[in-house]
C-alpha cells in the first residue's frame, strides 16, 4: 500500500469513527429533548455496549458521550472526525510483516493465536500486544466487520407533528424510456403536510439521483429534521450518511422485508400498478405534470407516538 493509498484509507477510516460516533450521539444531542430526557438517553448509552467500526464492542463513558454532544454542537459533523495523531511506531516493522504472513498463511488465525506464535518464536518481549496486532490486521483489511450491532430504531404508525419535521423517500419504478430498460422516480415527502418537497427521473436506481432529489428538497424547504427510508443500495450508501451527518439531518431505516412501512409509499404515480399491500386506488405523494402536488385527503390519524 503507498502513502497517498495509506492517507486515504487513514481518512476513511476517520469518517467512519465520525459516523459511528455521530450515530451513537444524534438523538440525545437533539436541542428539543428536554434536559431529563437527555441525561437519561445518555446514561442508557454509557451502560450499553456499542460495536465500533472495527467491529469491536465497547463501553463509551458517559464524560466522553458528553464531549461529543459539545463537539457536535460548536462544529457540526467534522468536530467528531478524530485527529490525525504523529507519533513514531514502537513495534518493529518486520515483526508486523510476519504476523500478516501468518494470518494470510491461515486466514482463521485470531490475534491472540498469531501473538502466541510469534512469543514463542522471537521472545515475549519481542511480540507487540494482542490488541497491537489486532488493529493492524483491521488496517491491513484482514479482518472482517462484526454484525452484532443493534438494529437500528424504526419509527410506528404516525404522523409527523409539523411541517419540516419528517421527510420520507421512496423510489418508484417505470416504464422503459427510449433504450433505457426502465425509468426511476425519486421523491421525498414531506410525512405532515404529503407536499413533496423534491423529486428526480432517472435511468438508474442510485444515489446519483437521490442526491438530486434531496439537493432539490434542501434547497427549496431547508432541512428537515429526521429522514424515514427504506434499505435499498441508495439509501444505506456512505455517501448519503456522510452527506445527512454533515446537514444535522437524523436518518431512520425502516425494517428490512417491511413493505407495508411509510418509505414503501412515498411515492405513486397515476398509470403505474399501486403495491399488493395498498389498494389500487390509494395512490400518495402524486406527481402531477412533473410538478410538487399537495395532498388534499386528511392526513391519518397516528396510531402511536414514536419511541
Amino acid at each position: 500500500m503507498g502513502y497517498d493509498e495509506e492517507l486515504a484509507a487513514r481518512a476513511a477510516r476517520a469518517r467512519d469513527v465520525a459516523l459511528f460516533r455521530y450515530g451513537l450521539i444524534r438523538a440525545a444531542a437533539d436541542p428539543g429533548l428536554p434536559a431529563r430526557q437527555r441525561g437519561a438517553l445518555v446514561r442508557a448509552l454509557a451502560a450499553g455496549q456499542h460495536t465500533e467500526p472495527g467491529g469491536q464492542l465497547l463501553r463509551i463513558g458517559r464524560s466522553t458521550l458528553d464531549r461529543w454532544i459539545r463537539d457536535w454542537r460548536a462544529g457540526g459533523f467534522d468536530a467528531l472526525v478524530p485527529g490525525g495523531r504523529n507519533v513514531q511506531p514502537r513495534t518493529s516493522a518486520g515483526v508486523l510483516e510476519l504476523a500478516v504472513a501468518l494470518k494470510k498463511e491461515k486466514p482463521a488465525r485470531t490475534a491472540a493465536q498469531v501473538h502466541r506464535i510469534l512469543a514463542a518464536r522471537l521472545g515475549a518481549g519481542q511480540v507487540p500486544s494482542v490488541r497491537t496486532i489486532q488493529r493492524h490486521f483491521a488496517r491491513m483489511e484482514l479482518t472482517g466487520l462484526g454484525g452484532g450491532a443493534a438494529a437500528p430504531e424504526v419509527f410506528g404508525r404516525f404522523g409527523a407533528a409539523a411541517p419540516g419535521e419528517l421527510w420520507v423517500s421512496g423510489v418508484l419504478h417505470g416504464p422503459p424510456a427510449g433504450p433505457a430498460p426502465k425509468t426511476c422516480l425519486f421523491g421525498i415527502e414531506d410525512d405532515h403536510s404529503r407536499f413533496i418537497t423534491g423529486w428526480w427521473w432517472t435511468t438508474r436506481e442510485d444515489v446519483t439521483g437521490l442526491f438530486a432529489a434531496l439537493r432539490r428538497a434542501v434547497e427549496a424547504h431547508g432541512a428537515p429534521r429526521a429522514f424515514y427510508v427504506d434499505n435499498g443500495s441508495p439509501y444505506i450508501s456512505r455517501q448519503l450518511l456522510h452527506a445527512l451527518a454533515v446537514l444535522g439531518i437524523q436518518i431512520t431505516h425502516s425494517r428490512p422485508r417491511r413493505p407495508q412501512g411509510k418509505a414503501g409509499r412515498a411515492v405513486r404515480r397515476p398509470g403505474l400498478p399501486a403495491p399488493a399491500d395498498r389498494p389500487a386506488g390509494d395512490r400518495r405523494g402524486v406527481l402531477v405534470a412533473g410538478l410538487p402536488h399537495r395532498h388534499q385527503d386528511r392526513h391519518d390519524q397516528p396510531a402511536r407516538k414514536p419511541v
